[in-house]
């Protein structure tokens, strides 16, 4: 299959071709921060590239295709997790990651956009949900080291802990007009640690003694 025809983020393509993915993906979350998913025009986002329509409606599409791809990019690019030799210092590390990317001027209205467009697009959604996906496979084998130290008890569910950081500042993001800050972020991990600690996220609900 020639890499003209796979889905949009399944090839690593090099030359001028990942040049052009770079450049549009680019004007994608340009576009995309600033009016939504509702104002991302394809062609638009071409001429905030400088490449051709052509280029750009034949490779991605629709405009949902073209957010698949940039989440897809988005996930590749994020920043690897952090090992600190404690489960709070590995939580801690997670939040604040997540409370600089909502937090930037740029990023933060991007996620927004592109939340709100997953409630009423099944191909944003579905490619919203491989995001979240990639980055808690990411940072799970944190939980999962804290687990074999004996700082959690075992039969911990190493997913739900890292969901349980992110999801205060994602709550906050989305219903207030607060800055997410530090502070936010570290309560949210420690929560997640105490919480954690408590066996909240066990089947048994055993905890550490």
């Amino acid at each position: 299959m020639a890499s003209g025809d796979a889905d949009p983020g399944t090839v690593r393509p090099g030359g001028r071709t990942a040049r052009v993915r770079t450049a549009v993906l680019a004007a994608a979350g340009d576009a995309l921060a600033e009016g939504g998913l509702a104002e991302l025009d394809l062609a638009d986002v071409a001429r905030r590239a400088e490449v051709g329509k052509t280029t750009v409606y034949r490779r991605w599409g629709t405009p949902a295709g073209l957010v698949a791809d940039l989440l897809a990019d988005m996930a590749e690019q994020s920043l690897p997790r952090t090992e600190t030799g404690t489960l709070l210092g590995d939580l801690r590390a997670n939040a604040r990651l997540v409370q600089r990317t909502l937090a930037d001027a740029r990023q933060g209205p991007l996620f927004k956009a592109v939340i709100a467009a997953a409630t009423c697009d099944e191909q944003t959604a579905a490619a919203l949900h491989r995001f979240y996906e990639t980055r808690v496979d990411e940072w799970a084998p944190c939980v999962q080291q804290a687990v074999e130290r004996g700082e959690l008890a075992k039969g911990t569910d190493t997913r739900e802990v890292i969901r349980a950081v992110s999801a205060p500042l994602y709550y906050r993001l989305l219903t207030t007009a607060t800055a997410l800050d530090e502070a936010a972020a570290d309560r949210a991990a420690e929560a997640a640690a105490a919480a954690a600690r408590a066996g909240v996220f066990t089947t048994g609900g055993g905890t550490v003694r």
